[in-house]
C-alpha cells in the first residue's frame, strides 16, 4: 500500500448524497516515502482555518441530515 502526503489548499464545497458527504477540495498530492519509524500510512494535512471551516460545514451537513430523519430515529448527536 503506497502512502500519500495530502495538503488541502482549498474547501471548495460540501454536499450529502444517500448517505455520504462529498467535499471538493484542491489538494496537494505527494507520494510518501516509508520510513523505518512510520508505517505506510497516508497523512492529511490543512490549515487550522480550513479545519475550522470543515469542522462548522460538518455540523451544518449533520444537521441537514438529522432534518430528514424522522423523530423517532434522531440520535442525540450534537
Amino acid at each position: 500500500m503506497k502512502a500519500y502526503d495530502i495538503e488541502v489548499q482549498r474547501l471548495k464545497s460540501m454536499k450529502h448524497d444517500k448517505g455520504l458527504i462529498e467535499v471538493d477540495i484542491d489538494a496537494l498530492v505527494m507520494t510518501r516515502s516509508v520510513r523505518d519509524d512510520a508505517s505506510g500510512v497516508t497523512c492529511l494535512r490543512l490549515p487550522v482555518e480550513h479545519a475550522r471551516t470543515l469542522l462548522i460545514l460538518l455540523k451544518q451537513q449533520f444537521a441537514e441530515l438529522d432534518k430528514l430523519q424522522p423523530r423517532s430515529r434522531r440520535s442525540g448527536r450534537c
